[in-house]
């Protein structure tokens, strides 16, 4: 079994100075409230694998014993998602394939594991554990060997309408906006049914910035707008090792990345939008990956919603519609547009 903290592959030898005070903190209010009686609570994140592995994902809190029974999560705003208080190094069982293995959170609470195992191709679960806290089951999602079509797509203003300016838009959606209030961009849920119906056994991934405190908001918001199932690839939340906030980019960088090494025979559609950098790391992953690339999908902004993302409006034709090393670069304004584009070029 190998252990990869979430985002913190490499750990210095001195943490960053912002990071050394939010653990002080984290120390003197973890104290105050396990007098209280807070005890470890797991949240676990949709996970993916192959037919020998899986990669488990998931959070370990302190929280409330004794919730409100009164209290729905689709009524709690996001600003409460990122109050929780992490329960750091603490040790974790995971039940997985039949086999059993052993894991620590990292200074987050955080828990990214892969582990070894007999697994069935589709949906299967594993079971997380730890002292002080109820178990809870992780679904996985499991790739058939023979599967070589994927559809991975970013979140922001591809599945969902965000429409704000970039230094707003994390406040105001993850602290202030009720999640009900969110809209989904038109025809999209449509579009991924569609390629997910067209490509049995294809899997749909969700690859963001966003952070992972807001995981479990962006699994109701898919599954309430009929978006198919599948695993969030977020990134940590706060000061990191070494640097006060993780970068957004890297992040897709290095899971798409990872996404080939672990599947090397899949080929993936990559869907997201012209707002911000998503067709320039597409790019960049066509040209050092052109095998793992079916196609690019980039849902086009309107210009007062491209401003708003800080981002120049592109128009039809633009070249960015045609990428590197001959894959098929496609824009449109909406999962209908997209879809008509895709069939023509026989990825539906």
């Amino acid at each position: 079994m190998s252990l990869t903290p979430v985002g913190e592959a490499v750990v210095p030898s001195r943490l960053h100075r912002a990071a050394r005070i939010e653990d002080a903190v984290h120390q003197v209010v973890a104290r105050r409230l396990q007098r209280r009686g807070w005890r470890p609570q797991i949240v676990a994140y949709t996970g993916y694998g192959g037919c020998d592995w899986a990669r488990v994902m998931g959070r370990v809190v302190l929280g409330r014993i004794e919730s409100r029974p009164d209290r729905r999560p689709e009524s709690v705003r996001g600003w409460r998602s990122f109050a929780s208080l992490p329960a750091k190094h603490t040790p974790v069982v995971i039940e997985a394939g039949g086999r059993r293995h052993e894991a620590q959170t990292d200074r987050s609470g955080f828990i990214d594991v892969r582990v070894d195992g007999r697994f069935s191709s589709g949906w299967t679960t594993v079971r997380i554990s730890t002292a002080d806290a109820d178990p809870v089951e992780a679904p996985i999602r499991t790739i058939d060997p023979e599967v070589r079509f994927g559809i991975l797509s970013d979140i922001d203003d591809t599945v969902m309408v965000t429409a704000l300016p970039r230094p707003l838009l994390a406040a105001w959606n993850t602290f202030v906006l009720d999640e009900h209030a969110r809209m989904a961009v038109p025809g999209m849920a449509v579009l991924f049914e569609r390629l997910a119906t067209a490509h049995p056994g294809a899997p749909v991934f969700y690859l963001s910035t966003g952070a992972w405190n807001v995981a479990p908001t962006l699994s109701r918001f898919l599954s309430r707008h009929l978006y198919p199932a599948g695993p969030l690839l977020l990134t940590d939340w706060g000061p990191t090792a070494d640097r006060w906030f993780r970068s957004g980019r890297e992040h897709k960088r290095a899971t798409l990345a990872r996404l080939a090494r672990e599947f090397p025979d899949v080929r993936w559609l990559l869907v997201g939008d012209d707002g911000q950098h998503d067709q320039e790391i597409y790019a960049e992953f066509a040209a050092a990956h052109p095998q793992n690339v079916a196609g690019v999908a980039i849902r086009r902004l309107s210009p007062t919603q491209a401003v708003l993302a800080g981002a120049f409006p592109t128009p039809p034709g633009h070249p960015a519609d045609s990428g590197p090393d001959g894959q098929r670069w496609l824009s449109a304004p909406d999962g209908a547009g997209l879809f008509r584009l895709l069939h023509r070029a026989g990825l539906v």
